[in-house]
């Protein structure tokens, strides 16, 4: 055990550990978390917007402990597993003479530092990416089918844990085509796939919506170098803060000496050249190359310990970048040290404003995904959170937080109105939410919109589908055209007349299709690119009830 692990690395490991459950418990959850908390209050083989992973870890947390423990305890040990498995994976036998600077590398990288108490996918997806390194390095060494097995389930996991996970087992199979013809690579996929049936059976069920969102519903904008591809280029530091340039010396300089290294390598760059090409289409995020983080780490760890110049910069600025993280850790948890507001800042105040002015009843917010999660996390109240077509589609537009509101007296939330029956302040001390009061809220945002091309008298077709289990009248409906640019941004919304095909017909029945003829209104917004059919309820905002449709022009 002390060879493996020297007595120095316990105890930071365990430093680390504690210091992680600490900040864990004093530091207020940030919105995508509360969001992810929501997933796992009903547990699925999918989400909107990731895979299950996230939740599950949540999950598991919530059985051990409550409050913000109870979402990132399972973060806490999954950063610990990350750095054991990485320590495991460096085979320098140098390593035991400078396990502090491994700690201080590992620690200036910043969402890796980050990743180490907060739950996102990429939590997950950091850990299970060193696992599967570091049996992959062993199926190099001495393969067999016992090792072949344990690869196909981290796989999985990995892509349980978020999509981008399939760039890691695709640069690691282009460092090494000649697994294309080794039978135990081919029995590591099966399991794979067997594995992750489930989330494929999910993704089927729900018309893959997860995948037409990222790739076809996602508004986008113009290509802008300083946003896009310098923001990037920008990113690619930040992520390794004041050691970037060690990181990225020792990236260029590590010779490919085995086929391990050569995967280190194919990863790092494949995965920074992939989202370097992709920033000229769109904004890349810096939470999307965060992956890169772990062989670089193995690379730059074995680099310093064959290079003492460079090992000295690393202790030098791993010391100073390990006092900033610090403070900025203490910062999340106290916002006086910094005269700055981040999203662990101040959330308890707004929600326990809102829930005392509020009345006890649900609370319906407008257009936003993480504030009704935030609010309930914090308030235990339920909230629902309702989309217009200048939005964006969530999880909230798949599941059944719609129903538990329905014919309820609610407080309709926005920031958009300008009074209403209750007002309160938003944690940035600048922007004022107006709620207003409904009795027998009402809506119907999952009526599915279908439209079919133009015929020859210029009229679209449109199949309305009702997957309710009661019919919907037309008399509260009425429906809109949202116009877009080729970035889908909302430019236009105009109001639309339809014709139901069966005039006599009054409402959609329930779980059934209606269909209608309409002319697409003429937008003011000049040459649009798209239009989507919005329905509105009540005379409420119209949803996104139908996707995206190309103009002909």
């Amino acid at each position: 055990m002390t060879q493996r692990f020297p007595a120095i690395f316990l105890i930071l490991l365990a430093s680390l550990f504690i210091l992680n459950l600490v900040q864990s418990s004093l530091t207020e959850l940030i919105y995508d978390e509360a969001y992810y908390w929501y997933y796992a209050q009903n547990m699925d083989w999918g989400f909107f917007d990731h895979p299950p992973m996230v939740a599950f870890l949540i999950k598991i947390s919530s059985f051990l402990f409550d409050g913000e423990l109870g979402v990132r305890f399972m973060s806490c040990i999954l950063a610990v597993g990350t750095y054991i498995v990485l320590w495991l994976t460096i085979d320098n036998p140098k390593k035991n003479e400078h396990v502090v600077a491994f700690f201080l590398l590992l620690f200036s990288t910043t969402l890796l530092n980050a990743y180490g108490f907060l739950t996102l996918p990429d939590t997950p997806l950091l850990f299970f990416t060193a696992l599967f390194l570091w049996l992959y390095k062993l199926f190099l060494e001495k393969p067999s089918y016992m090792l072949a097995l344990a690869i196909g389930v981290v796989m999985a996991a990995l892509m349980y844990s978020k999509y981008h996970a399939a760039l890691v087992i695709v640069f690691v199979l282009l460092s090494n085509l000649k697994l294309l013809r080794d039978s135990r690579a081919w029995f590591a996929v099966i399991i794979a796939l067997l594995c992750y049936t489930p989330h494929f059976l999910w993704l089927f069920e729900h018309d893959f919506i997860s995948i037409k969102y990222h790739i076809y519903e996602r508004p986008n904008q113009a290509y802008s170098f300083s946003k896009f591809t310098l923001g990037y280029i920008v990113n690619l530091v930040a992520i390794f803060g004041l050691l970037f340039f060690w990181a990225y010396k020792a990236l260029l300089k590590t010779q490919t000496t085995n086929l391990f290294i050569k995967a280190l390598k194919y990863l790092s760059f494949g995965v920074i050249v992939f989202f370097f090409i992709s920033s000229f289409n769109r904004r890349v995020q810096t939470q999307w190359v965060v992956v890169i983080s772990i062989p670089m780490a193995i690379l730059t760890f074995n680099y310093i310990l064959e290079n003492a110049n460079s090992r000295k910069w690393v202790y030098r600025l791993g010391l100073v970048s390990m006092v900033i993280m610090l403070y900025a850790r203490a910062w999340l948890a106290y916002k006086p040290l910094f005269p700055l507001r981040f999203e662990t800042h101040g959330n308890t105040v707004w929600v326990n404003e809102l829930k005392e002015k509020s009345e006890g009843v649900p609370v319906v917010f407008e257009n936003s995904y993480r504030r009704p999660s935030m609010y309930t996390f914090y308030s235990g109240n339920p909230s629902f959170s309702l989309n217009n077509h200048m939005y964006r589609k969530s999880q909230y537009s798949i599941d059944q937080s719609e129903e538990n509101v329905q014919g309820k007296r609610v407080v309709y939330v926005t920031k958009y109105a300008k009074s209403g029956d209750i007002q309160f302040l938003h944690s940035d001390n600048k922007t004022v939410y107006y709620g207003t009061f409904i009795d027998n809220f009402e809506s119907f945002r999952k009526l599915e919109c279908i439209v079919e091309p133009a015929s020859v008298d210029d009229k679209y077709t449109l199949k309305v589908y009702n997957p309710y289990s009661f019919e919907v009248p037309l008399s509260k409906l009425s429906f809109s055209a949202a116009f877009s640019n080729a970035y889908k941004q909302v430019k236009d919304l105009q109001a639309m007349e339809v014709q139901a095909v069966e005039k006599e017909r009054q409402v959609i029945p329930a779980r059934d299709t209606l269909e209608f003829k309409f002319e697409l209104p003429k937008s003011k917004f000049e040459n649009p690119t798209y239009f989507r059919v919005g329905i509105s309820e009540n005379g409420l905002l119209p949803g996104l009830n139908g996707i995206p449709v190309k103009i002909e022009q």
